[in-house]
């Protein structure tokens, strides 16, 4: 693993479990740093930072929805070496379907359990409920919504060339996810829990059934308090709702 790609804020040699998490639109590593304090004993957080940002901030964007998940699949397989749950919020549970399906076609070590979070089901395709922000918004109205979702801190928003470059993270994201397309067939084996917002405008009212048709195995579906991003109480302490970070791992 490599430090800028894979970031674990508190190293736990000990940990049988690691809990991977890929990030949403215009956010990054840092905004699951804090859930290292939600850990249940033995299991590690790693959240993965995806190119041009963070610590990974002199490489080139993403250019596509599939130069976006070789790079995630890429980082989640070196993250694998003990048994792993595998995260993605918003436009990262997309991902995190995706990298997970590619793994199990490939035999490769897939995760323990896939929890995708605020996330409409990938085979609906991408419609324009999904398309929040958008390529049309403002550098304006880019910089509220991500001033009211947490991901313009103060320093950031009171400095003009940290702030462009933090909405030009965010369109770069934004274009990654419009040239998202799904790909006929793709399912997953791995055991399945859905998150959403009770309060959240972006899910469909089928997304629940949506989302089972893809699960081969068990699925689960959690309704939380909230929107998109549920309460900020809800979010600071997300993991006590994931049902699989709390099992017992199977011993050999």
């Amino acid at each position: 693993m490599k430090d800028t790609t894979v970031v674990r804020p508190r190293r736990e040699p000990k940990a049988t479990r690691r809990f991977v998490c890929l990030g949403f639109c215009g956010g990054g590593a840092g905004s699951y740093t804090k859930w290292a304090d939600a850990m249940p004993p033995g299991v590690e957080l790693a959240a993965v930072c995806y190119p041009g940002r963070e610590g990974r901030f002199v490489e080139d964007f993403a250019e596509d929805w599939t130069g976006l998940v070789d790079d995630a699949l890429d980082a989640v397989l070196s993250a694998a070496d003990i048994p792993y749950v595998l995260f993605g919020h918003s436009m990262g549970g997309w991902v995190a379907f995706d990298v997970t399906a590619r793994i199990e076609e490939r035999s490769g070590p897939a995760p323990a359990a896939l929890v995708v979070s605020s996330a409409n089901a990938p085979s609906r395709g991408l419609t324009p409920a999904d398309m929040f922000p958008s390529q049309q918004d403002s550098d304006e109205r880019l910089t509220a919504w991500m001033e009211e979702f947490g991901l313009m801190p103060e320093h950031v928003l009171g400095d003009p060339d940290l702030r462009e470059m933090a909405v030009d993270l965010m369109r770069a994201d934004i274009r990654v996810r419009d040239s998202f397309r799904h790909r006929d067939g793709a399912a997953v084996s791995t055991s399945l829990q859905v998150l959403t917002g009770a309060c959240d405008d972006v899910i469909d009212p089928d997304a629940r059934e949506q989302w089972r048709t893809l699960a081969r195995g068990a699925f689960r579906h959690t309704e939380l308090p909230g929107g998109h991003f549920y309460t900020p109480d809800v979010w600071n302490a997300l993991p006590s709702h994931i049902t699989s970070l709390h099992e017992r791992t199977p011993t050999a």
